[in-house]
């Protein structure tokens, strides 16, 4: 069996937003129920130098939306853009891609293979394949920010586990 574009990207992107969309909604009643402040999440830092919660879960919503809107430009860049939601908004945003994301066909997919996506920040750009940008960037960075989230979370007290994390697995039949 090979795989294709579509289901290194869309089928991966999917399955975390999922998940994510899932820990965020626990996160949201366990900080009702224990009277954690939402707004105070949002700017929860792991560590000081670190990018605030809000910025993991647009990054999230980025490397998820945001990719396959690179693979389609031939283009992408940091998310910006994005605003200051708050964690309702966030979890809007991360509807919002997840939509965004499974809208994406299979043939629509398979036309972006083995094209060319450059990263671009400022003066340093780095050009990839559709390809090795999906696997070596947009992935990684997906679940960077998706686990520290998750992190953040769990830093609250909030009760996930792995489970949570994996979100919809692909099992085989």
């Amino acid at each position: 069996m090979s795989v294709s574009l579509y289901d290194i990207s869309v089928t991966s992107y999917l399955q975390v937003l999922g998940a994510v969309e899932g820990f965020l909604e626990k996160g949201r009643v366990y900080c009702g129920e224990n009277n954690i402040d939402l707004d105070k999440v949002v700017e929860t830092r792991l560590y000081p130098d670190m990018n605030p919660f809000r910025f993991q879960v647009i990054s999230v919503a980025h490397h998820s939306m945001g990719s396959m809107k690179g693979l389609a430009s031939g283009e992408f860049a940091p998310p910006a853009g994005y605003g200051k939601p708050d964690y309702a908004g966030l979890q809007t945003l991360v509807a919002e891609a997840k939509a965004s994301v499974a809208s994406v066909t299979e043939d629509a997919a398979a036309e972006l293979a083995g094209g060319q996506v450059l990263f671009a920040l400022g003066e340093h750009k780095m050009p990839f394949t559709t390809e090795n940008f999906v696997m070596s960037f947009s992935l990684p960075n997906l679940y960077f920010h998706a686990t520290t989230t998750y992190d953040i979370l769990r830093m609250q007290g909030v009760p996930l586990g792995k489970i949570d994390f994996m979100g919809s697995m692909r099992l085989g039949t």
